[in-house]
């Protein structure tokens, strides 16, 4: 009984021991850890740490602001050609697909009726104007009246007047070609009975082309005539060229449907490469500025309202605050802020603070 009586109080005396032991150890490994904890902040501080980066060194350059949008291409002149009265075409002096002169006779209906009636109208005229001349004679002497007088002149002038609307009509039996131009397929044959509304070819010329398209209504006071475009086409090798053309005319009003105005510039075609009906990217040159300050738009860091770039001075980071300008596809004009001659970094830019040390890797 003594020996079990001498263990319990062994076993008793070493929890206490423990209990009184665990602050003192506590205290020393705490201590111990916020003693090593300056040092393990202090080496992995990005101020102390070395960062690899690209840059630029600013220089003036110049800087153009573009927008893009979409058109159409379309001939300056286009026309379904049709008689303007009917009857059968006797005559078709074209081929398809020629180019044709203003004034050129294309076709031609049966006019023979009206070359008859119009035979017939003027060997009546020779004796009308005889009466007239009878009766001015008469009146002269007081041999007839007045009213006889002018009965005579005025069929005279009724004559006439049948003449000029028959020649009239016979014109309107001939086609003529209406501008300078390339004539299509030919719709019809020789022998076949036209009206007008029948269409006999179409007409077009491309000699020059108009580039038709619209831009958004906040863009409507920037785009006028003189307006300098581009747009793209392919090629027949399939490369995609840049062709320049002038804004000639704006729509008067912007079109309430799709809040666009609509704009047409044209192209000089002399060559008569390009085809009318295709459909084209459009790049509207809106400012050019010869001499700008720009970064590149991946070196501008957004904070708080604020855009900043970082420049390397001295091996080290220092942010600056720029104002923006206009913008192209990857730059970025800055109005102030930096120089001409600071050297920008343009990677890694988000890893950077105040004061990191930097190592430049490539200097543009």
């Amino acid at each position: 009984m003594k020996k079990k009586r001498w263990v319990l109080i062994a076993i008793i005396a070493v929890f206490v021991a423990v209990i009184i032991a665990v602050p003192y150890f506590k205290r020393y490994f705490v201590g111990k850890d916020i003693k090593e904890a300056p040092s393990q902040a202090v080496s992995t501080s990005p101020s102390q740490r070395s960062l690899n980066v690209n840059a630029e060194i600013i220089k003036y350059q110049a800087m153009t602001d573009k927008t893009v949008t979409t058109g159409n291409i379309l001939p300056s002149e286009q026309v379904d050609l049709a008689f303007e009265s009917s009857g059968k075409i006797t005559d078709i002096f074209f081929n398809e697909g020629e180019f044709i002169k203003k004034g050129t006779l294309l076709a031609k209906i049966n006019d023979k009726p009206l070359l008859a009636q119009l035979q017939k109208l003027e060997t009546q005229l020779p004796l009308a104007q005889d009466r007239v001349y009878r009766q001015e004679t008469l009146l002269a002497k007081n041999a007839v009246s007045q009213e006889a007088y002018e009965y005579v002149v005025t069929e005279l002038e009724k004559l006439k007047a049948d003449i000029e609307l028959v020649k009239a009509n016979i014109e309107q039996t001939a086609l003529y070609a209406p501008f300078d131009g390339i004539i299509g397929l030919r719709e019809v044959s020789e022998g076949a009975y036209v009206s007008p509304t029948t269409n006999i070819a179409r007409l077009t010329n491309i000699s020059t082309l108009k580039i038709d398209f619209a831009v958004p209504e906040s863009y409507a006071n920037e785009v006028k005539k003189g307006t300098k475009i581009k747009f793209k086409l392919e090629d027949n090798s399939g490369i995609i060229r840049d062709y320049d053309a002038e804004v000639y005319a704006v729509e008067s009003k912007i079109d309430m449907a799709t809040r666009t105005l609509q704009v047409r510039a044209l192209y000089d075609n002399p060559a008569m490469k390009l085809i009318p009906g295709r459909y084209t990217s459009v790049e509207i040159t809106r400012n050019e500025i010869p001499n700008a300050l720009s970064v590149p738009s991946e070196a501008i860091i957004p904070e708080m309202g604020r855009n900043l770039v970082y420049l390397y001075k001295d091996g080290i980071a220092q942010p600056a605050e720029i104002v923006t300008g206009i913008r192209t596809e990857s730059r970025v004009q800055a109005l102030n802020g930096i120089s001409v001659g600071d050297t920008l970094i343009i990677s890694g830019v988000m890893q950077l603070r105040t004061g990191t040390k930097v190592i430049i890797n490539n200097l543009f």
